[in-house]
């Protein structure tokens, strides 16, 4: 069974083209509409990596960020955040709270692979 990675982006548009670079590479996806979502289908399987947008409406990614590390479970997940923002302030919360990269959109497949590659332990 491949490694599993999580989507966490309002746009289905993201998430398709993040999924179609994941799959392609191998892994397997999950996706989910926001943090919310997110939170709820944090199942039994093992989730090897998430990445998240940080701006989407219901929960956006800091919170759920913040949320994901107070699970057992989770707390050593890696976790990327895959966004348009770049303010060094919401940056330096999103490292505070847990995330380990920080991609802005727009970005490269392969950029984004290279660093997927890098957060999961193989």
């Amino acid at each position: 069974m491949g490694k599993c990675v999580m989507i966490v982006d309002d746009s289905s548009s993201v998430r398709t083209v993040v999924g179609i670079a994941l799959r392609g590479a191998g892994y397997e996806v999950l996706e989910a509409s926001d943090g919310s979502d997110a939170l709820k289908k944090l199942g039994g399987q093992k989730i090897h990596l998430i990445i998240s947008d940080v701006n989407m409406p219901g929960m956006d990614g800091l919170t759920f960020l913040k949320e994901l590390k107070k699970l057992a479970a989770f707390k050593f997940t890696p976790v990327m955040m895959l966004t348009t923002e770049t303010a060094a302030d919401k940056v330096a919360v999103g490292k505070a709270e847990g995330a380990r990269a920080w991609m802005t959109k727009p970005f490269q497949p392969e950029q984004m692979l290279s660093a997927v590659q890098k957060l999961v332990l193989p």
